[in-house]
């Protein structure tokens, strides 16, 4: 009888460390680096919007994209955040 649950159980395991904890590694991760937000970051959203935070209120970041025009987003948006004066790559140009 055991040996007929052995392969189902040991299909679950593997699916446990291919799929479900790398992804609450990647959930984790982006939690920690939308915490980390601080006002004169660049950050770009999910949407492809590159910016600057202005401000930092509770779930919403003001963005500034370009002088004088600034964005409210949902902090959740936000996929990278790039440092201070980090010159964008080959690909991005």
């Amino acid at each position: 009888m055991l040996m007929q649950f052995l392969p189902l159980v040991l299909i679950v395991v593997v699916f446990y460390f291919l799929l479900f904890r790398p992804q609450q590694k990647r959930a984790k991760e982006h939690k920690a680096l939308l915490e980390a937000v601080r006002r004169g970051d660049t950050v770009v959203t999910m949407s492809g919007l590159i910016g600057k935070v202005a401000k930092v209120q509770d779930g919403e970041v003001v963005l500034e994209v370009a002088e004088g025009v600034r964005v409210r987003i949902l902090k959740g948006t936000i996929s990278e955040v790039r440092a201070k004066g980090q010159p964008v790559g080959d690909d991005e140009k």
